[in-house]
Protein backbone atom coordinates (compact mmCIF):
# COMPACT_ATOMS: atom_id res chain seq x y z
CA UNK A 1 0.00 0.00 0.00
CA UNK A 2 1.59 3.42 -0.70
CA UNK A 3 1.73 6.24 0.93
CA UNK A 4 -0.46 9.57 -0.51
CA UNK A 5 0.14 13.07 -0.35
CA UNK A 6 -3.06 14.91 0.89
CA UNK A 7 -4.42 18.78 -0.03
CA UNK A 8 -2.56 19.72 3.07
CA UNK A 9 0.64 19.77 0.80
CA UNK A 10 2.35 23.22 0.68
CA UNK A 11 4.55 21.88 -1.90
CA UNK A 12 7.82 22.54 0.17
CA UNK A 13 9.73 19.87 -1.96
CA UNK A 14 11.13 18.40 1.42
CA UNK A 15 9.64 15.25 1.11
CA UNK A 16 10.66 14.15 -2.63
CA UNK A 17 14.60 14.42 -1.57
CA UNK A 18 14.25 11.47 1.09
CA UNK A 19 12.46 8.91 -1.16
CA UNK A 20 15.13 6.10 -1.76
CA UNK A 21 12.83 5.10 -4.78
CA UNK A 22 12.18 8.55 -6.49
CA UNK A 23 8.60 8.13 -6.45
CA UNK A 24 7.57 11.61 -5.23
CA UNK A 25 7.59 14.44 -8.17
CA UNK A 26 6.40 18.36 -7.82
CA UNK A 27 2.41 17.52 -9.40
CA UNK A 28 -0.08 21.04 -10.51
CA UNK A 29 -1.17 21.95 -7.22
CA UNK A 30 1.14 19.90 -4.87
CA UNK A 31 3.96 16.84 -4.60
CA UNK A 32 2.70 13.91 -5.76
CA UNK A 33 3.26 10.17 -5.09
CA UNK A 34 3.63 7.41 -7.46
CA UNK A 35 2.01 4.42 -6.39
CA UNK A 36 3.33 1.57 -8.65
CA UNK A 37 6.85 3.01 -7.39
CA UNK A 38 6.15 3.92 -3.37
CA UNK A 39 7.55 1.26 -1.62
CA UNK A 40 5.83 2.56 1.75
CA UNK A 41 8.51 3.18 3.64
CA UNK A 42 7.23 6.16 5.40
CA UNK A 43 10.59 8.47 4.73
CA UNK A 44 8.78 11.20 3.40
CA UNK A 45 6.01 11.28 6.36
CA UNK A 46 8.67 11.98 8.26
CA UNK A 47 10.08 14.86 7.02
CA UNK A 48 6.75 16.26 5.79
CA UNK A 49 6.45 20.13 7.97
CA UNK A 50 2.41 19.84 7.83
CA UNK A 51 2.31 15.85 7.73
CA UNK A 52 0.31 15.89 4.60
CA UNK A 53 1.80 12.46 3.82
CA UNK A 54 -0.37 9.17 4.93
CA UNK A 55 -0.91 5.68 4.23
CA UNK A 56 -3.39 5.47 1.55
Amino acid sequence: MAHKINDECISCGTCAPECPVEAISEGTDKYVIDPDKCIDCGACAGTCPVEAIKPE
